[in-house]
């Protein structure tokens, strides 16, 4: 790839997916954020934009066997973040709470700030349960039959809402709600870097976060980036149902 400094980080994401490699190593915002410029994004991670052009630069043609979900059908897309992101939220989190917990009552005495990331992972899993109940039963469904209605040429299929917008603006709002969560115990937990010293159990914990991080980052980038913006543009497209 050439890499661009007048492109978006969304744009070089959805050329590129592979790149989403380079952005989480360096700390650049390519979900929420993904609308800056290349350059403005480098600056507000702190990253020479040298280190970030050589680093995209060097990723090369081999990284462009990585699934390009831009192309995908939204039914295939949908399905891959269910199967992918939605389960591995439900799978992780409740461990993760769990450790946390055990974690803040061995350690907490001595870094009261466990306490303060246990309680707002907890938030971030309540909110994603409701979120991702949201999406597999309202958005998700209608935009496979928006795609179907599309693909034979038919009017939008009717729903609760007036415009596919609506519910995605919704879901845009979470996004940037879990991305405010994330940073606060990025922040609390110095990067998720354990102290000199911990036990296990405190280092898997910050490893878990950590990981948890970079599967939500690529969870909303696949929505914020992809999924949402082709279904915006798709309704557009369509002969509208009319009411009487």
């Amino acid at each position: 790839m050439t890499p661009d400094l007048n492109q978006t980080v969304r744009e070089i994401a959805i050329g590129n997916p592979a790149t989403v490699r380079v952005f989480e190593t360096l700390g650049i915002d390519y979900c929420c954020g993904g609308k800056r410029p290349l350059s403005e994004a480098c600056a507000l991670a702190n990253v020479p934009v040298e280190q970030a052009l050589r680093l995209l630069f060097e990723l090369g043609a081999g990284a462009a066997s990585e699934k390009a979900w831009s192309i995908a059908s939204f039914g295939e897309l949908i399905d891959h973040i269910i199967g992918s992101h939605h389960a591995f939220v439900r799978q992780e989190a409740p461990r993760l709470e769990a450790l946390a917990e055990k974690v803040v009552n061995r350690h907490g005495a001595n870094h009261p700030e466990l306490a303060s990331i246990r309680d707002i992972f907890s938030v971030l899993h309540q909110e994603m349960i409701t979120h991702m109940f949201k999406e597999e039963h309202i958005l998700f469904p209608f935009l496979k039959k928006m795609e179907a209605a599309s693909r034979n040429g038919d009017h939008q299929p009717s729903a609760c809402f007036n415009s596919v917008g609506t519910p995605i603006a919704r879901m845009l709002e979470d996004h940037d709600d879990a991305g405010e969560l994330l940073a606060k115990m990025r922040a609390l937990s110095s990067g998720f870097q354990a102290p000199a010293g911990a036990c296990p159990s405190y280092l898997g914990l910050y490893h878990g976060l950590q990981e948890f991080e970079r599967d939500l980052h690529m969870h909303v980038h696949l929505e914020n980036n992809i999924l949402f913006p082709r279904a915006l543009e798709m309704e557009k497209t369509m002969p509208q149902t009319t009411t009487v």
